[in-house]
């Protein structure tokens, strides 16, 4: 079972809130859950984070992949040392039909 780290929305149209979940990845964006970790709130100014640190590290400790998002926040919240190497941005390398 590959299980990742990553944001599920919540909250209104327009005015978006996230929890921070680890969950099997084959899983819905916004379904069943493993564990809730913490919450994102990007609207505040600044963006109010709420993190469980110790079960943040506690997952990381397994093996849990997080997103790119959470390895952001994760960083910003210390539950995690920023990585030496950028990462490799998502693209599409689809060859075009001429």
């Amino acid at each position: 079972m590959a299980v990742k780290m990553r944001l599920t929305r919540m909250g209104d149209k327009k005015s978006p809130f996230y929890r921070i979940v680890v969950v099997d990845s084959h899983k819905a964006r916004s379904g069943e859950y493993l564990d809730k970790i913490g919450s994102y709130d990007p609207l505040t100014e600044p963006a109010t984070i709420v993190l469980d640190v110790e079960k943040a590290k506690k997952w990381l400790a397994v093996g849990v992949q997080p997103t790119e998002t959470v390895r952001n926040i994760l960083v910003k919240q210390g539950a995690m040392a920023p990585s030496d190497k950028p990462s490799v941005p998502k693209t599409n390398n689809k060859k075009k039909k001429n």
